[in-house]
């Protein structure tokens, strides 16, 4: 549950800030913010997450379809 009072409240907030910029529509929780959220929560439980070498990105990028 805490992950969804962090998603919302930081979501609020998002929202106030922004408003200005956003139309009147239903909108998505920005995907930096959702991995920021993602991200504190994994630092608070002590784990942290891995990045990608250049190596790794442009071998995934490498590939169409399946194997």
């Amino acid at each position: 549950m805490d992950m969804s009072f962090a998603n919302q409240s930081l979501a609020a907030e998002f929202l106030v800030t922004h408003a200005h910029s956003l139309s009147r529509e239903v909108h998505r929780v920005p995907e930096a913010l959702d991995r920021e959220i993602a991200r504190l929560k994994l630092q608070g439980v002590g784990v942290g997450i891995d990045t990608l070498t250049p190596a790794q990105v442009k071998y995934l990028a490498s590939w169409d379809m399946g194997t």
